[in-house]
């Protein structure tokens, strides 16, 4: 399972993968040895790399907060494959958007370049998975930063395709 994590505006890639009964954790690519057991609902128990730690979520309305100890994190989970993420993503124009790939396929079309001026809802590129074509949009108005991918290319459920700012 691959998520994204953002802390206190911080970004990072979780990955969570199940080996012989046991869950090994990589973030950022580098493999993190994590044991976890939940407390209580909210409250986790952590030994990251033999040191222990009392994590405590805390929800709000319109956001969540991690107490590790006496200080506070902001936080936001994504799970990339999550259809109400996808749906979310959109509605925010504000900032730096990033283009995920909803599952794994193939580039089979990039529809602009790099420095173009975009619309919101403006197709960017095309993915085939299981034998759909589906055209991913840009969610604002804005001008393609960057374009991660080459047609012909393989990508992963979560993969950056296109940074539109």
């Amino acid at each position: 399972m691959i998520y994204d994590v953002t802390i206190d505006g911080h970004p990072y890639r979780l990955e969570l993968k199940q080996k012989d009964g046991r869950w090994l954790c990589s973030v950022d690519l580098a493999d993190v040895s994590v044991d976890a057991v939940l407390v209580r609902p909210g409250i986790l128990s952590l030994i990251i790399d033999g040191v222990s730690y009392e994590v405590k979520r805390e929800k709000l309305l319109d956001e969540t907060h991690l107490w590790v100890g006496s200080e506070r994190y902001t936080a936001e989970v994504r799970d990339p494959r999550s259809l109400q993420n996808r749906r979310g993503a959109g509605g925010v124009a504000e900032g730096t958007k990033r283009i995920l790939a909803s599952m794994p396929g193939k580039v089979v079309r990039i529809l602009i370049q790099e420095h173009e001026k975009v619309e919101a809802g403006q197709g960017v590129v095309v993915v085939e998975a299981m034998k759909m074509q589906n055209e991913l949009k840009s969610p604002k108005h804005g001008t393609v930063q960057k374009i991660l991918v080459a047609e012909g290319a393989s990508v992963n459920a979560g993969d950056v395709l296109v940074v539109i700012e």
